[in-house]
């Protein structure tokens, strides 16, 4: 087992921790963002990302294993997992394209909010079941993973009580999608 040691902050020593840290940070981005691409069904894509993906991995790993008793490298490759990590989510969020179906049970209000949603430019279905203490309205809108939050404020302005889940769509074909979509 390695004794760690703090070797003395020199120029060269930070540059091999940035180094392995900014390589990290590049692998786990990639990593969670093929893993993402991978869910919706891009094979080729997440095939390309797994490559570098693990070329980054092989180079950082190396340089951290190469010297395991110095504290800075193995610092610099756990900040940037855990940086990378957030990258990654970031750019997800960002970038990469995909829908979500925004679900709202409301137990008074669903038709108003199933309107407003539409007023808003966005598809709305509505249906009617029975919850726990009797019928409730069930909005349904599937919108571009970027446009959840403003759907979600939507519902949230016309009814601060209901009931609202976010899934992930694999796939969408057809239906009425917001004006926004149709003009990229």
């Amino acid at each position: 087992m390695p004794v760690f040691e703090l070797p003395q902050l020199t120029m060269p020593v930070l540059q091999a921790a940035l180094f392995i840290f900014v390589l990290r940070v590049v692998g786990v981005a990639l990593s969670t963002v093929r893993v993402l691409v991978m869910m919706r069904g891009q094979k080729v894509l997440s095939m390309v990302m797994g490559f570098f993906e693990v070329l980054v991995y092989v180079v950082a790993i190396g340089q951290v294993v190469s010297n395991l008793s110095n504290v800075w490298n193995i610092l610099g490759y756990c900040l940037g997992f855990s940086a990378g990590t957030l990258i990654g989510m970031w750019l997800d969020e960002r970038f990469i394209a995909g829908y979500a179906n925004v679900r709202i049970v409301s137990r008074y209000k669903a038709q108003h909010l199933a309107d407003r949603i539409r007023e808003a430019g966005y598809g709305a279905t509505v249906a009617w079941g029975t919850g726990q203490k009797g019928s409730v309205g069930i909005v349904t809108a599937t919108v571009r993973r970027q446009e959840v939050r403003a759907v979600s404020l939507l519902a949230d302005n016309v009814d601060p009580g209901a009931f609202v889940t976010i899934e992930e769509a694999r796939t969408v074909r057809r239906g009425y999608m917001h004006m926004a979509q149709r003009e990229k």
